[in-house]
């Protein structure tokens, strides 16, 4: 089965126009306080070998509370979590994990499905997830939404539920499109002014919290001397779609979830309309939490970061208080 039926969004290529980001020259966009005060909150930086490869996670909070994992999307990593889990760590152990071929993890000679899945369990065993009472919750946003998919088919038992963030289940008559197999090298720009300038998020969508935007890409990026070349590139692997295995129709692992599952979407989300919501509703029997962000695109936690941590604070408040079972 071939991923371009069901993995829509893309790494984040660089527009020769430049992005939203170029107006900065930069320069760090203003940001509120709520936002700075959340980045600068204190984390472990951690790797652990997964099949072969160096899995980079971060870990906010108490290792002897409830575990909470957060997985990022295509192309990302987990500085996407930042100012987002600093607002859980009070009560959850979280975790935020950089996929393989991403961020500061290893690249792979060959992705799949099955091997993102095992990173998960990997993160989740190494931070002692397992070890508590309560059964972890997986919460992951677009591509790694997918990941979950299969985590939660395959090993739903160990879990206390998955939140997927914006990942589109599509009815058969919806048109798919996917990423390209064809891959260019990553390219070299001269200093990080110029890089930023070409950082916008994929696929397209406009954002006004360009302060988000900025701080993302910064983590997006490096030094390199490869070729010659002396400047900043980009982290991500730019061949993963070339080496990439995905067996199964996601309406297939959708379900297949033997844990609680709930949706959250954005409302403005071209990605999430809503016959794809109501496909998904369907496929589980209308019996799971589905929460639009109101003004949220695709990238909701950028979007309307704090709407977010608010619907996601209720939905595992709920779950925290209920009996686990299995829906739909």
């Amino acid at each position: 089965m071939q991923d371009d039926k069901f993995i829509k969004d893309q790494p984040p290529e660089m527009a020769s126009e430049g992005g939203p980001l170029n107006v900065y020259a930069g320069a760090r966009p203003p940001a509120p306080v709520w936002f700075d005060e959340a980045v600068s909150a204190r984390y472990e930086t951690e790797y652990i070998d997964v099949d072969g490869a160096r899995v980079h996670y971060q870990r906010w909070g108490k290792t002897n509370a409830p575990g909470l994992l957060l997985v990022h999307g295509n192309g990302a990593h987990a500085h996407w979590w930042d100012f987002i889990a600093p607002y859980f760590a009070r009560d959850y152990n979280v975790v935020a994990l950089t996929f393989s071929g991403m961020g500061d993890s290893d690249w792979r000679s060959a992705y799949s499905l099955a091997t993102f899945s095992a990173e998960q369990v990997a993160v989740a065993e190494a931070t002692g997830m397992f070890e508590h009472a309560q059964k972890p919750v997986i919460v992951a946003h677009s591509f790694g939404g997918f990941v979950t998919l299969q985590t939660g088919a395959q090993h739903g038992e160990r879990f206390g539920g998955t939140v997927i963030v914006d990942s589109p289940v599509n009815p058969p008559d919806r048109p798919h499109g996917g990423p390209p197999r064809k891959a260019r090298p990553n390219k070299v720009y001269p200093d990080l002014e110029s890089a930023l300038a070409r950082f916008r998020l994929a696929p397209p969508q406009l954002c006004e919290n360009h302060f988000a935007m900025d701080y993302i890409a910064r983590w997006s990026l490096k030094k390199t001397e490869e070729g010659g070349a002396s400047g900043w590139t980009w982290k991500f692997d730019p061949s993963i779609w070339r080496r990439f295995d995905m067996p199964n129709e996601p309406a297939e692992m959708l379900r297949a979830i033997t844990c609680r599952i709930a949706i959250i979407r954005g409302e403005e989300s071209a990605l999430m309309p809503d016959d794809v919501g109501e496909y998904m509703q369907e496929l589980l029997g209308h019996q799971v939490p589905y929460v639009s962000i109101p003004h949220a695109r695709h990238h909701v936690m950028l979007d309307q970061p704090i709407a977010f941590i608010a619907a996601l604070r209720m939905l595992l408040a709920e779950w925290d208080h209920s009996s686990p079972h299995r829906l739909g």
